[in-house]
């Protein structure tokens, strides 16, 4: 089972803040540092205010060696395709060959509107043509260009450049539709993530997924399967509610919802997913500031499931 980190900078975090994160992330051993991609705070007032995904991954990139790099998920509403697969190659060179783009339609109509973004009625279509254009960017031999003539974009001739590190650069969608969602996936990615799912809901799209690939003349098992969950780990009950509050959520609900608990409950929680199909966990780390936190699930978590 592979265990990686993933942030919510929008909720309030420097760029420092991530970057101790993201080195505490490869000193305990964990697979990779992954973070959002969003412009606006969903609850608490957000200070200092917004970092750029790709802006902050260029940083870690050349702050790291180990771990891996990406975004849960990049919003496709922010970025032109050709600008995107310029921007994830350069960051995977930098990096020595170690991003990943996870990329969703995007959903925040707020944060759109506070920052003069547009928000299209036809996003999931918008979507699609980005996964086209930026993996047959990539995909392009050297020496030859890509054109592509779509609804909502039109590349000439481009010269397809830069290549990332990778010879494939790892593709991540996710989420929880029934039918379109599974057949893109299926088309273009190289791992499906379930955010914030149940254990009911992650074996059910999950089995979305493979029967898309199936259909699609695609082995179901080229794919990662992967979950996102809050994470509220404690040496004890009383630590597990001191860490519930610090992020103003309830224990209970959290048990429920998340991976929380002492560190044996959330290995066997771990496991239930396990058991339906999932091979990664993304941790979902909203107090930044409690580095012992990642400290404890490393020793008492990650030790067990390694």
């Amino acid at each position: 089972m592979d265990l990686r980190i993933f942030t919510e900078p929008q909720q309030g975090a420097t760029y420092d803040t991530l970057l101790t994160v993201a080195k505490a992330t490869e000193d305990l051993g964990f697979d990779a540092f992954f973070r959002s991609d969003h412009y606006l705070h969903m609850g608490g007032d957000g200070l200092p205010g917004p970092t750029d995904a790709w802006i902050t991954l260029a940083g870690l990139a050349r702050e790291t060696k180990r771990i891996r790099l990406g975004t849960l998920m990049t919003a496709a509403t922010f970025r032109l395709p050709g600008v995107l697969a310029i921007e994830v190659a350069q960051v995977d060179q930098m990096s020595g060959g170690r991003v990943e783009l996870g990329i969703g339609a995007g959903w925040f109509e707020e944060e759109h509107k506070a920052y003069g973004i547009p928000f299209p009625k036809d996003k999931f279509s918008r979507l699609e043509e980005q996964l086209a254009i930026v993996t047959g960017l990539w995909e392009t031999k050297p020496g030859d260009t890509f054109s592509y003539e779509g609804r909502h974009y039109q590349l000439e001739n481009s010269p397809a450049r830069p290549k990332p590190a990778q010879s494939r650069l790892p593709v991540l969608i996710g989420g929880f539709g029934a039918s379109r969602t599974p057949k893109l996936a299926a088309r273009y990615a190289d791992e499906f993530n379930v955010p914030f799912g149940s254990i009911e809901d992650t074996e059910r799209q999950f089995g979305r997924v493979r029967a898309a690939a199936s259909e699609a003349g695609r082995n179901p098992d080229d794919l990662v399967y992967s979950n996102a969950l809050v994470a509220c780990v404690g040496a004890n009950d009383a630590e597990v509610a001191r860490r519930a509050a610090a992020i103003g959520r309830e224990v209970d609900e959290l048990k429920q919802n998340g991976l929380a608990g002492t560190p044996a409950e959330v290995v066997d929680r771990i496991g239930q997913f396990a058991a339906v199909g999932s091979q990664r966990i993304y941790f979902q780390i909203l107090d930044l500031d409690d580095l012992d936190h990642l400290e404890l699930i490393s020793s008492q978590v990650r030790s067990q499931l390694s």
